[in-house]
């Protein structure tokens, strides 16, 4: 557990750099925030207050506040002092990491907490944000069955979240989890057997009303994540402290830059406590995003998205239509069934291959680049 000064510092450094960045942009409306990428809840209230409080100024300062502010949460350390801080800020969207209420598989991948003040998390969350939260679950996880998947899905569906995420486990190599697959037969489902789990968590989700808006994310009408829309269609955005990235990108030229903050939180937390603008510059690596990669990347977000990638602004940055870019692996995928003509995105049954899909996309723009 980091030190009440360590958090003080860090607390303080984002502030000042939230501001610094947003003024050297000359930002007059950021649309959407998301506080997360770790467990934000360990700041605790107050410092989240003085968080919420220090952002708020920025909007007093003229610029549009956002339309949605999004905190990440487990249940087991989100309490009622720092869930009502959160609401009384302005947060408007809890997102709370679940994975699953099965106990074994829990504990299987050394998930902290219990069941016990799980539920009783949930039930907080629900009383202080009503339908404004969203669960999130894992599919294919270690001693799973279909049986206990669909009980993990009536456990959270309780609740009325406006929103879930149904994520299937990936195993990286080497890492515990896949050291202990290997010593232990039949721990993970078999790669069919995994598939099937989470298709029968999406058909559950949707039979109780919510829609699949892009590939692992289901909502009820009006509750989808703006913020994660903004990236699945590859517009801008501001990454803030240590390990975040930026994506800036220049329509009229149909290139970006991304910038990623260095992940050492001390080194972070130094550089921004130096008055000058140099030093907040400083640990912060600059990629420049050529037009073919950017394109290339804009299928890979866009056709996560049930809507497809959008073709305005795909037209404005390229100066070309999606179709003509990838005409073959269009008329593959539509004659397959695959692919819908208005808006142009994958299927339902389409989403399920979209790694075959992006491959057959990503060879066909590489060639084209090539001549």
């Amino acid at each position: 557990m980091p030190s009440d000064s360590r958090l003080d510092a860090y607390g303080e450094a984002l502030l000042k750099e939230a501001q610094e960045r947003i003024q050297d942009a000359g930002l007059i409306h950021i649309p959407t925030v998301y506080i997360g990428g770790g467990t934000p809840s360990l700041l605790g209230a107050a410092r989240m207050g003085r968080l919420l409080s220090g952002l708020g100024k920025l909007w007093d300062q003229g610029i549009q506040a956002p339309e949605e502010i999004t905190v990440e949460a487990n249940p087991e350390s989100a309490g009622a002092a720092f869930l009502k801080t959160c609401r009384d800020g302005g947060v408007t969207r809890l997102s709370l990491g679940i994975q699953t209420f099965h106990e074994p598989s829990r504990r299987a991948v050394h998930r902290v907490g219990d069941g016990a003040s799980w539920q009783e998390g949930i039930r907080l969350v629900r009383d202080i944000f009503g339908t404004g939260f969203s669960g999130d679950l894992i599919t294919g996880l270690p001693l799973q069955d279909e049986e206990i998947l669909l009980q993990d899905l009536d456990q959270l569906l309780a609740y009325e979240p406006g929103h879930v995420s149904l994520y299937a486990l990936t195993v990286e190599p080497g890492t515990p989890l896949d050291s202990q697959a290997l010593l232990q037969k039949g721990l993970l489902p078999d790669p069919d057997r995994a598939d099937a789990l989470w298709i029968a968590g999406r058909d559950t989700l949707e039979q109780q009303g919510y829609k699949q808006y892009e590939v692992s994310n289901f909502s009820r009408p009006g509750m989808e994540a703006l913020h994660n829309i903004r990236y699945w269609r590859m517009e801008n955005w501001l990454g803030l402290g240590p390990g975040a990235s930026a994506t800036i990108i220049d329509d009229a030229e149909g290139r970006g830059r991304r910038f990623t903050v260095n992940p050492d939180v001390d080194a972070y937390i130094a550089r921004h406590q130096r008055s000058s603008k140099q030093a907040a510059g400083e640990g912060v690596l600059m990629e420049a995003l050529d037009p073919l990669t950017l394109m290339k990347e804009t299928f890979l977000m866009g056709f996560r998205y049930r809507k497809g990638p959008d073709a305005a602004l795909f037209r404005q940055r390229f100066g070309l239509d999606i179709a003509a870019c990838i005409p073959q692996t269009i008329t593959q995928w539509r004659n397959r069934g695959l692919l819908e003509s208005e808006p142009l995105a994958l299927t339902k049954a389409g989403l399920l291959f979209l790694d075959a899909f992006l491959e057959a996309a990503f060879r066909e723009v590489e060639q084209r680049d090539a001549h």
